[in-house]
């Protein structure tokens, strides 16, 4: 499986120690490439697009809040990105929502990053037809905007 992950100067040194830890999957780095303030959204558009492209099959996107990043994410068109704050949300992201990109702070532990970044990316969208049609709703009215 090809992922990215994506971060600010702030979500940086959280971004590298996860990169290593995710080593069964391969993973595509969007950047920032160091801890120099950056804006987010410079990063965010950049791993959502490999998302919407199909270059990768998911994205991790890291900034101070989680917050930016996730609204700079849901720019771009066939993204839902999810905020993220336990795991709980990262599965309920992924069975209910069918997220593409999971989104966090740079406060939190690797441990608590690395359980939910593997809770997204081992749970399946459940494909409940009451889930499909609330997406379908979301990528009809993306469409016409």
């Amino acid at each position: 499986m090809r992922i990215g992950i994506a971060s600010d100067h702030r979500g940086y040194d959280l971004k590298e120690k996860l990169k290593k830890s995710l080593s069964q999957y391969e993973v595509i780095d969007y950047g920032t490439m160091n801890s120099n303030r950056t804006d987010y959204p410079d990063y965010a558009f950049l791993v959502a697009e490999a998302v919407r492209d199909e270059k990768i099959q998911y994205g991790i996107a890291i900034c101070g809040s989680g917050i930016g990043m996730s609204i700079a994410c849901n720019k771009v068109k066939n993204i839902r990105c999810a905020r993220v704050c336990n795991l709980e949300d990262a599965y309920i992201s992924r069975i209910d929502n069918d997220a593409n990109i999971i989104s966090f702070s740079a406060d939190i532990s690797l441990e608590q990053a690395e359980k939910m970044v593997n809770t997204f990316l081992n749970t399946s969208f459940s494909n409940e037809e009451r889930h499909k049609k609330r997406i379908e709703k979301i990528a009809r009215y993306e469409n016409e905007c």
